[in-house]
Parts: structure tokens; sequence; C-alpha cells
């Protein structure tokens, strides 16, 4: 696999999400470059935007998925584990392992990332720990105030998208009541999509149904199960919840990293790439 190869499959699925602070996923969800939802990518209910300030917390993530082939009998099963954590300013760093999962199977080893956001210097950064070296992405004009509006907009697309489909019975909504997840209170919503039959080629409808455990506490999702036919069960579900505040070293680069402009592939290939910047200095 040539130099960063992992780093681009993981851009390509989750730096989008990785980068943002925790806010409700829309209705369809997303799927990631493994094909399975972006639960197992340990970044789920997130698609970046939204800022939360002033309910710092910290947490272990871990997105499990399993799936039945075809035989009935062979089934592959997926855990990934990761860390989370969001300060008071509404920093957020996310941390998540993989190993062996995919096409990182490949390469027989672990790796981390970690995606720093931070909203108060309007930066973004994609740390390699294997290479010790920190992708830099700048917000765009705007700030992190445009930022949350395009969050909010977003939101609102969904909102009316779902409605749309709640109204021609493609979807249902099933509120799941309040429950303590963890240590945590959280409201559940189970959806059910059907996908009618011959509309992707399906002889039968098809049924995806989520539960998600939503705590307006912190903002963010704590647990959620997706059980979709053609690619099995995914669970997702944070704990070792902890509401104090992180310390501030977890929303900077360390010294000992090189920090470049762009994500992975910019500059010239095998060496440094261009647009090489200094670090942010430590809290």
């Amino acid at each position: 696999m040539k130099r960063n190869g992992w780093m681009h499959l993981v851009l390509g699925g989750t730096l989008v999400l990785g980068v943002g602070t925790a806010v409700a996923q829309g209705p369809g969800g997303h799927r990631g470059p493994f094909g399975g939802p972006m639960e197992l990518m340990g970044f789920e209910g997130m698609h970046g935007g939204k800022v939360v300030t002033g309910a710092p917390f910290s947490a272990t993530s871990t997105s499990t998925t399993s799936q039945t082939l075809q035989d009935g009998k062979t089934t592959i099963n997926r855990t990934v584990q990761g860390a989370i954590y969001r300060d008071t300013q509404g920093r957020s760093r996310r941390e998540v392992t993989f190993t062996g999962v995919g096409p990182l199977a490949a390469t027989g080893g672990t790796h981390k990332m970690v995606a720093i956001s931070d909203p108060v210097a309007g930066s973004h950064y994609l740390l390699n720990p294997d290479k010790k070296v920190a992708y830099k992405m700048t917000l765009p004009a705007g700030g992190a105030a445009g930022n949350t509006a395009k969050a909010q907009a977003f939101a609102q697309k969904m909102q009316a998208r779902q409605a749309q489909e709640e109204a021609s019975g493609a979807l249902k909504v099933d509120s799941l009541g309040t429950q303590v997840i963890n240590g945590v209170s959280a409201e559940g919503t189970r959806t059910t999509r059907t996908i009618a039959a011959g509309e992707i080629g399906n002889s039968a409808p098809i049924q995806i149904v989520s539960e998600r455990w939503y705590s307006p506490d912190l903002q963010t999702v704590v647990q959620s199960t997706r059980t979709d036919p053609r690619f099995g069960t995914t669970t997702f579900a944070l704990s070792n919840i902890q509401k104090a505040e992180p310390a501030g070293t977890l929303f900077t680069v360390s010294a000992d990293y090189t920090v470049q402009a762009g994500g992975p592939g910019h500059g010239h290939r095998g060496g440094a790439a261009a647009g090489v910047t200094t670090p942010p200095p430590a809290n």
C-alpha cells in the first residue's frame, strides 16, 4: 500500500464526520468506505458542523458490525474501538483504532486515526500517529458560525425529507421514550425504512430498522443499533462517560508532529508536502 494509503481510505469516508462535533444524524444515515454504516467508523450521530459549547465530556466508543453471508453459515464480525473528547469551548477530539478492517486487513497491522476540531482557532486536524504528521484544514469563510448555519440548514433539509418519506409510507418513526444509558439520560427513537419491491431490483420489500438513543444534555448519540438485511447489524455505544473538562492538550497538536496544509496526498509524492506550517501552541 502506498504512503499514507490507509489515511486516504479514512479521509474519503470519515474525515468529514470526524472533524465535526456531535450532532443528530439524518434519518438516512451514512455509509462508509468499507460497506458498513458510519457507526463502524466510530462516528455515529455525526455529520459535522454544529459547535456544541458548555457541554464537556469524554467517553469510550465501541462500534460493532455483524454480517451473515449468503451461505447462512459464514459470519463477518468487526469491532472498532475509539475515544471521544469535547471541551467547554466546543473543541473536539476523536480517536479510532482500526485493526485489520476491510482494505486495512491487507496491511496486517493496527492503525490509529485522530481527528481534532478546533472551532475557536478555525482549524481541523487529521493526525497520523504512525508518521507523526498532522494534516491541517482551515474552516471556510464564516468560521464556526457559518459552519453551524450550514449544519442547521442540513438538519432542516433532512427533516423535510423525513416528513416526505413518512407521508409516502416509506418511513415510520416511533418514540421509545426516555431511559438512562451508561449513566446518561437519553431519548430513544426507532425508524423503520421500507425499500419497496423493485426499487433497487429487490423482489420483495426490504426493511431497515434503526434505534438511536440521543442525549439532549450531551447533544450526541450514546447508543444505536441498525439492522439492514443487505449489510447486517451494526451497534454503537458510548461507555465510561465522564462530564468533567478534558485536558486542553488533547485539542492541540504535539510539538513532535509535522503539520502540513491540506489532506493526505497533497505535496510531492513520497516526500515532504508543500505548505508545512508550525504546530499550534499547547494550552
